[in-house]
């Protein structure tokens, strides 16, 4: 539970709609975003983070371009955020850019960033 004075944290997950991926490999990717970007948190944000549920959104974008934007805007917020590269193994090329993760970081400066974007 989140008290007044207490920040809420998330973490936003953005896809690719453009790629036309399965369910399977949606959800490999997007674990994928998740803990890549986690790794890059802040120690004292992460605590945050666990102790509110974890919270995860998974939002959409037309197009690698897009995705690319979402990230050069968070990134210019400071936000930690990394880009998913595909393996190549199984449904689409070796290194074509499948995702991003976000955060987790408060939420009200994640939402500068995703406040446009629809659910996944």
């Amino acid at each position: 539970m989140i008290g007044k004075t207490q920040k809420e944290y998330k973490q936003c997950i953005v896809l690719r709609e453009d790629l036309k991926l399965s369910k399977g490999k949606v959800a490999v990717q997007a674990a994928h975003a998740s803990i890549l970007s986690y790794e890059r948190v802040p120690v004292g944000d992460r605590k945050n983070w666990k102790e509110q549920e974890q919270k995860k959104v998974a939002l959409k974008v037309p197009s690698l371009e897009e995705l690319y934007n979402v990230r050069d805007d968070a990134e210019k917020l400071g936000l930690p955020c990394a880009i998913v590269e595909d393996a190549g193994l199984t449904e689409i090329p070796p290194g074509t850019v499948t995702a991003l993760g976000i955060g987790p970081a408060r939420a009200e400066e994640i939402d500068k960033v995703t406040k446009q974007l629809e659910l996944f």
